[in-house]
This record gives C-alpha cells, sequence and structure tokens, in this order.
C-alpha cells in the first residue's frame, strides 16, 4: 500500500530555495512557487506556511556533489539546511538526494519551452522549483526501483 502524505523536495541556494510537491500515489512532482532565502527569521516564517499547506510526511533535500559524486562547499549547506528542517518538521522523514544535473536539466528544459513558445521570460524564475521537481521525480524513481 502506498505511503500517505504529500512529499516536499528541496534545491536549496543561498538566494532562492526551489520547492516541487509530490505525492506517492500519482508519483510525479509539480514545481511550487520558490523561497527567496533572505534571512533565516523570513526562511522559518516561509516553511512554516509551506509545512502548515502541504503537511508533508517525508522531505527530500537535493544534494550537490561534483560530477564525480564528492561532496561541494553547497553540499555542506545543504546538509546543514536539511539538519535545520529536521527541527522545524519533526514529523517529517527529511532525506538527502543527489542532485546533480537537476538545475542544469531543469535550464536545458526551461530553454526547450521557451524556444517552442511554451514559456516566457518571467517563468525563469521557476526554474529552482523546476529542479526541486527534477530531484523528486528521480528520489521516486530511485525508490520505486528498489
Amino acid at each position: 500500500m502506498p505511503e500517505a502524505g504529500n512529499w516536499l523536495a528541496i534545491d536549496y541556494g543561498d538566494q532562492t530555495i526551489g520547492l516541487a510537491v509530490g505525492h506517492p500515489l500519482t508519483g510525479s512532482a509539480r514545481p511550487l512557487s520558490p523561497l527567496r532565502n533572505q534571512s533565516r527569521e523570513q526562511l522559518k516564517d516561509s516553511f512554516e506556511t509551506v509545512l502548515k499547506d502541504w503537511r508533508p510526511t517525508r522531505i527530500i533535500v537535493g544534494l550537490p556533489l561534483n560530477g564525480l559524486g564528492e561532496e561541494t562547499p553547497m553540499s555542506a549547506k545543504a546538509r546543514k539546511f536539511a539538519g535545520w528542517l529536521t527541527e522545524m518538521a519533526p514529523a517529517a522523514e527529511v532525506c538527502l538526494h543527489d542532485e546533480r544535473l537537476s538545475s542544469e536539466a531543469a535550464a536545458s528544459d526551461f530553454a526547450l519551452r521557451r524556444g517552442q513558445g511554451r514559456a516566457r521570460r518571467r517563468d525563469a524564475a521557476r526554474l529552482d522549483s523546476m529542479a526541486a521537481a527534477l530531484i523528486l521525480d528521480s528520489w521516486m524513481a530511485e525508490h520505486r526501483a528498489s
């Protein structure tokens, strides 16, 4: 039987945090509006709202690794952020997932859709959330296979 509750994916960034939501029944992710990462207090308020609205049972944080799969300076920030989320959402399981190429894939998809006239320049603001959706899709595909 599928797990109950929503899953939230996060593409952590120093300035913008991409968000996507999915559910085990649908098996697909959809981007949400990204959050600005301006201050810890502002971020806490924003996440309290997201957690209240979506009530995730699992939160998947993208772990930025280099091309060889090694940790980067941003990996440490993502790990620290995941720890902070564990405190913010104690009822949810917080997981890290390799996000290699998710941002590049989101940008490539956006460029393709823009070239086809299916996306506008203002949609670029959602690139981080599109990357979060790719992280969640990847996580679901990996865990469906295992």
